[in-house]
């Protein structure tokens, strides 16, 4: 039997090959519970980060996406 975060992964998985990633963080907001400070969680995950490292962090997702969405 899989597990609640296998299920998870392979549903993650398929999301990222069939959605934009644009759709794909509108589909997350739209699942994951609203609790807490999400601009302070976001600071506080980046602010070792410089705005270029940010930055290429991005540009590598979206070309993971490119990439599986070639497959």
């Amino acid at each position: 039997m899989s597990t609640m975060e296998e299920v998870f992964d392979k549903a993650m998985k398929i999301l990222s090959k069939e959605l934009s990633s644009r759709e794909l963080m509108i589909f997350l907001r739209a699942i994951t519970p609203k609790r807490g400070d999400s601009v302070k969680e976001l600071r506080e995950k980046t602010e070792d980060l410089t705005l270029d490292e940010v930055l290429e962090l991005v540009k590598n997702a979206e070309r993971k996406h490119l990439r599986s969405s070639m497959m």
